[in-house]
């Protein structure tokens, strides 16, 4: 087993108050989460935002459906922000939200956000903050694509481009 899920589902790890983290059914706020990520210690906030994209692999997509097993997910989250304050001390804020439900082409599927006094420790915290999030997260995305097939992926299954 993996083992950082490992130690998520062992060690039940408390969210810090200044970090936020949400699975929804409503749409992603991108000022709502630079705002929760934003702090006067900050000189940097670094955001991705993981959007549904009209194609995969050339492949044509009208829509995708995301699925999460959302108490396993959300301590997977808090993991990530736990590991990031190991590795990245000076991180004031970090902020993931992660939708599920039916999306359309261009709607935001995923926010993260990290609040850091340096730009190259946020970036960097970011960037291992969705990919772990990807690895390890129980978060299932189904491409409806235009011949009116469909496929359910873990998008822990997906290549580095997904």
């Amino acid at each position: 087993m993996n083992p950082i899920l490992t130690t998520t589902l062992a060690t039940p790890i408390k969210p810090k108050s200044e970090d936020s983290f949400a699975i929804t059914f409503a749409p992603l706020s991108v000022e709502e989460v630079y705002l929760k990520a934003n702090d006067e210690a900050n000189g940097a906030v670094v955001m991705m935002s993981g959007m549904v994209r009209n194609q995969t692999d050339g492949k044509p997509v009208v829509s995708l459906e995301y699925q999460a097993y959302e108490p396993m997910a959300l301590r997977v989250f808090y993991q990530i922000a736990a590991n990031i304050r190991a590795n990245w001390s000076d991180v004031t804020r970090v902020v993931i939200h992660h939708r599920v439900g039916h999306l359309q082409i261009g709607e935001i599927s995923v926010l993260v956000a990290v609040g850091c006094p340096h730009r190259k420790e946020a970036f960097e915290a970011c960037r291992y903050a969705i990919d772990t999030l990807k690895h390890n997260a129980p978060i299932w995305k189904k491409e409806h694509w235009s011949d009116g097939s469909s496929t359910w992926v873990s998008i822990g299954a997906c290549e580095q481009n997904c």
